[in-house]
């Protein structure tokens, strides 16, 4: 018998983001859930040409803050995470919605998903990220 014969399988674990460590000093991680929740989160807050070797990756939301609010920017914005989250994570998640609300000096992006790899009849997984626009540097 192997000394790994008697051992249950553990849950899968990632590196959490953004990255801290946890009590005992070592490198922090997150469950499935938490890990996909971050990679929505990194495309949603990434400059295209922020990362070095990937130059495309990003949606550059946080630009669009900056633009006058109104519907063309709820439009633009809309587009703009639908595409780079189908482009960057069409592997990992489905993007059911993508809702934007650009009223005067707020912009509020709420993103509704689905793990590929969750059940029919998993609970759709939503993240709201509001900002305020309309306001230089």
């Amino acid at each position: 018998m192997s000394a790994l014969s008697g051992r249950v399988a553990a849950a899968a674990a990632h590196v959490d983001f953004p990255l801290r460590l946890n009590a005992r000093g070592r490198t922090n991680v997150a469950d499935d859930e938490g890990y996909l929740r971050g990679l929505v989160e990194q495309v949603l807050f990434t400059r295209p040409g922020e990362r070095v070797n990937r130059p495309d990756y990003g949606s550059g939301v946080d630009a669009l803050v900056f633009a006058p609010a109104g519907d063309e920017l709820a439009a633009a914005t809309r587009a703009l995470v639908h595409g780079a989250l189908q482009t960057f994570l069409g592997e990992l998640i489905r993007v059911e919605a993508v809702d934007v609300r650009a009223e005067e000096a707020n912009v509020e992006v709420t993103v509704t998903y689905r793990p590929l790899r969750a059940p029919a009849d998993d609970a759709r997984r939503v993240l709201h990220v509001s900002s305020p626009a309309g306001r230089g540097p």
